[in-house]
């Protein structure tokens, strides 16, 4: 990232914390994330307000006319902006005239107001993108010198997207606040927010062009925006992809549906706990890509219907109240298409855990070959959570009927990437480029047809690299009742993480501990005895 754009982030860092005092850190993305959201639904307006004039005064176009009445009309238009991704946004809810009125002692009222008139088009356009945009700038304790300092700020030409084209600005100035709201939030901002190099790895591995793309727990829409970018990358079309999300909390919803249509995506995103309340039954996804929340207990699976399709058996053998990681994986499989991939983040211990739905469910996706590689992840990649994670890629490709990938069925490959990334604070591990393009060239060498397959010469294929990687058989890993460690294959160090839980680990110390502390009381009592028999 170039120097001008790290002075930028830390100006609109210094714009965010001219909030304190009035609102509360976490809330500061309620206030900041519409008014940016706002700002491009005004730019993209003018913008093709202006392509439109140009058409109309262009001989060649045939939108040409010098009849002033038609002119008018078109430029007036409602249905010409939609066809073109866009809103026609009146006067007194554009950016502008929020810029012409920042000083004014009702600001505040003038941008509710303005907010009450796009979110009219909104629900207009689509009912899926009610409440996205509600009124609560009046009834904050923001000043008006705060509100119309925001957007003040957010006016420089530096952020403008009519000035910066391609640059996706907005886009970028959204996803920079949404990663420094979850730096301020802490652990409460999982539910919203993973970390950029997780996002990219998966979606690298999993290389989603075209298709269905599904995150049933799907935050602020990040596994989305990546997407995107991957494909744009790799000079494939958004049109291309079609995007379903679920997320349970309505305000990360709202903060979702803003990135999407910052960055003009189709999208269906429903509000709804996706375990229990399944709002795509019938979906079937080309990709899913997902960080669940981690080790979910009580989530009540008595409440399942006994005949769950996404079930792999009865719900009493194939769920826990203790845990819904493995749920998750069930949900994941049911929606794949039968050449689909998904790939998850997941909590360590969901790689050993012994509990019985939560085994029985590993144990069933280990012998049906549902598992296609797993991947652990290094420590302090996560500003919200200290647990250590990893990633599941679940696959129904791995027979080598598509074409692309060769197959599979009886090995799975591990890798250990828990020595990778560097520290790009003291509390935030990152992966760079290089570190990504291993872990995902190492898969892909592993998973698809390669020149060598025909001619052994022709092309570097994958080999297994000590401590990094390793394509296990379905044998070696029932062998090893059915733990998924990546060290256990790969041959890292000693010092390898068996997955259990810290409180499980705590409870062990602490008996251990109380043993040795009643041997010490024994041990106390012979010696003194025997001081007594030599006195």
């Amino acid at each position: 990232m170039a120097k001008a754009d790290i002075d930028f982030e830390k100006e609109l860092w210094d714009a965010a914390n001219e909030l304190r005092g009035a609102v509360s850190e976490n809330n500061y993305k309620n206030y900041i994330l519409p008014l940016v959201f706002v700002k491009h639904l005004s730019e993209r307006y003018a913008v093709v307000r202006e392509e439109l004039k140009e058409q109309l005064n262009d001989p060649e176009s045939d939108y040409y006319t010098t009849d002033k009445e038609e002119i008018n009309y078109v430029l007036e238009d409602r249905d010409e902006y939609r066809s073109r991704n866009t809103f026609k946004i009146p006067e007194t809810a554009s950016w502008q005239y929020l810029k012409d009125n920042a000083e004014q002692d009702d600001v505040k009222v003038k941008v509710d107001d303005a907010f009450a008139v796009i979110q009219e088009l909104l629900t207009g356009y689509n009912p899926q993108l009610v409440n996205i945009l509600p009124r609560i700038f009046v009834r904050s304790e923001l000043s008006p010198k705060q509100t119309g300092g925001i957007i003040n700020l957010l006016s420089h030409p530096k952020f403008s997207e009519k000035e910066n084209p391609e640059s996706d600005i907005l886009g970028r100035i959204y996803e920079y606040y949404i990663g420094r709201f979850a730096m301020a939030e802490g652990s409460g901002a999982g539910q919203f927010f993973t970390p950029g190099s997780i996002v990219r790895l998966l979606v690298e591995i999993l290389e989603p062009f075209k298709g269905r793309i599904f995150d049933p727990a799907c935050g602020s829409g990040g596994m989305f925006v990546q997407s995107l970018k991957f494909i744009k990358e790799h000079g494939g079309n958004k049109k291309d992809i079609a995007i379903y999300g679920q997320e349970m909390t309505a305000q990360t919803l709202r903060l979702c549906l803003m990135n999407l249509m910052l960055r003009d995506l189709s999208f269906d995103i429903k509000l709804g706990n996706s375990l229990l309340d399944d709002k795509f039954p019938n979906l079937k996804a080309d990709y899913i890509i997902a960080n669940p929340p981690f080790n979910v207990s009580n989530w009540h699976p008595e409440d399942l219907p006994d005949g769950d399709p996404r079930l792999f058996g009865p719900k009493e053998e194939f769920t826990t109240d203790g845990s819904a990681n493995y749920m998750w994986m069930q949900t994941f499989w049911h929606h794949l298409s039968d050449t689909g991939t998904a790939g998850i983040v997941m909590a360590n211990g969901a790689m050993t855990s012994n509990n019985k739905g939560e085994k029985n469910v590993r144990q069933h996706m280990v012998d049906n070959s549902m598992i296609d590689a797993i991947v652990r992840l290094p420590d302090k990649l996560f500003l919200t959570t200290g647990i250590p994670a990893c990633l599941f890629i679940l696959s129904k490709n791995r027979d080598g009927k598509d074409g692309t990938h060769r197959e599979r069925n009886n090995e799975i490959l591990f890798l250990d990437a828990s020595k990778m990334g560097t520290m790009a604070s003291r509390k935030l591990r990152v992966f760079s480029d290089d570190d990504i393009n291993k872990i995902a060239e190492t898969y892909h060498k592993w998973r698809n047809v390669t020149p060598q397959d025909v001619s052994p010469s022709a092309v570097e294929g994958y080999l297994d690299i000590e401590g990094f990687s390793k394509a296990a058989t379905i044998a070696e890993v029932q062998k090893q009742d059915y733990k998924l460690t990546p060290g256990i294959y790969v041959g890292t160090e000693a010092q390898e993480d068996d997955g259990i839980p810290f409180e499980e680990k705590m409870e062990g110390l602490k008996t251990q501990l109380l043993m040795q502390f009643e041997k010490g009381e024994e041990l106390k009592e012979r010696i003194k005895a025997n001081f007594e028999k030599i006195v």
